[in-house]
């Protein structure tokens, strides 16, 4: 494959690659010193998933497919606070099943290795991206609304780079290759696992039970039911049972005690930013348990006219999101609605636990619209009499009835 790259030498300030240590970004290191003849410097923008271990590992990554140096950014409170804070206040899905677990980095990563090139006087940064998925447009919507007179580079989906192709690039010119570079695509964040390969490609079947990050064979065995309190103060998680936590150190214990129970485990056909259909196998055990307990204290607090208008408002913010247009103004509106109706949603919500089930025992606050009412549901009416609840239907029937005799029936 041959490419022009005379445009790209002009300059002799450093690439900056975005670098996640797969093998698209691993390939990109020494291919494009060999055919850009410039420095590379690789930046991770650690969104969650990124361990002390696995930090190194990275560098040494790094290091040894010829960058002059490694830059690991820590971005997970951040993510938090501008992102799946917001998530969490409108229990974003996408079609009801994925919470968009590694789609809803990118705009954070992007607008991070920007302002990196920024500061490092590079006018080029790099990704990783095919031209197949939704990654590339989300960060170069970021990357261009940020800076636009930035370029950026994007060779394996300019040229057409196949994984194959990539791994045997590596392997003749003697660099590493990933651990299973050339079976699964796996994306690990703060808010769950991605994972694609040969089986999501189709609709037909599940991912081996080995391809799964967080749980595999999570169900071959009995395992003891396991019960968690978490507690939420004005929508933001802030304990899990009675230990006060920030929010990032809460999701990263709730996907330590949940994952090895298969919750939050599927597999989301959806569509894609271009219009196609994509299929993904996803983990997110601490996203599940969040918004299904975010969600029954919503439902205790909130009035229903409340929860309607921000379930719609927060499915248009998903799709902002998940299309990479969170920069878009609109957003800051719909996340100040967001916050407004956090007001009142503080309380305590019990989980159960069992291989393959999540299910929500209780939920306890102090601004319980159920324990309000002087009446108790099905048994007796405490604010009304008999006499109220029968005009109040037949008030309710009326425009009924008037449709009736309109239409020739029973006066």
């Amino acid at each position: 494959m041959t490419t022009d790259t005379t445009i790209h030498k002009k300059s002799a300030s450093p690439i900056i690659l975005g670098f996640s240590g797969g093998l698209d970004t691993s390939f990109l290191v020494p291919w494009m010193k060999e055919h850009y003849g410039r420095p590379i410097v690789t930046v991770t923008i650690n969104t969650g998933g990124i361990d002390a271990a696995a930090a190194k590992d990275l560098e040494r990554r790094s290091a040894a497919l010829g960058a002059i140096e490694h830059v690991l950014v820590e971005a997970r409170s951040v993510f938090f606070d501008r992102v799946l804070k917001y998530l969490i206040f409108g229990n974003v899905r996408r079609g009801h099943l994925y919470p968009l677990c590694v789609g809803a980095e990118r705009g954070i990563q992007a607008t991070l290795l920007a302002e990196l090139a920024r500061e490092r006087g590079s006018e080029t940064v790099a990704h990783g991206c095919t031209a197949a998925g939704n990654d590339q447009v989300r960060f170069e919507v970021a990357l261009r609304t940020l800076a636009p007179g930035l370029e950026v580079l994007a060779p394996v989906r300019d040229e057409g780079f196949i994984r194959s192709e990539q791994q045997k690039y590596l392997e003749q010119h003697g660099f590493p290759v990933p651990a299973k570079g050339s079976a699964y695509s796996v994306n690990r964040g703060l808010w769950g696992v991605t994972v694609g390969g040969r089986e999501t490609l189709d609709s037909k079947e599940s991912i081996p039970e080995d391809a799964w990050v967080l749980s595999p064979n999570a169900f071959d065995k009995p395992r003891a039911a396991a019960r968690h309190t978490i507690s939420f103060t004005r929508g933001v998680p802030t304990a899990l049972n009675s230990k006060a936590m920030d929010p990032v150190t809460l999701i990263e214990a709730l996907e330590t005690v949940a994952g090895p129970f298969g919750i939050g485990r599927g597999i989301h056909v959806g569509d894609t930013v271009l219009g196609t259909k994509g299929r993904v196998a996803f983990e997110a055990p601490a996203a599940d348990i969040l918004l299904n307990a975010h969600r029954e204290l919503e439902k205790l607090v909130l009035s229903g006219p409340q929860q309607r208008i921000k379930d719609q408002v927060a499915t248009q913010y998903g799709d902002f999101v998940h299309e990479g247009k969170q920069l878009d103004p609109v957003c800051r509106d719909i996340e100040a609605l967001l916050t407004s109706a956090q007001q009142r949603v503080t309380g305590e919500v019990k989980v159960v636990l069992r291989p393959g089930s999540l299910f929500v025992e209780g939920v306890v606050s102090p601004h319980s619209l159920l324990a309000a009412t002087k009446g108790v549901y099905g048994e007796k009416a405490g604010e009304w009499t008999p006499a109220d609840a029968l005009g109040y239907s037949r008030i309710l029937a009326l425009p009924g009835i008037l449709q009736t005799r309109a239409a020739g029936g029973k006066k």
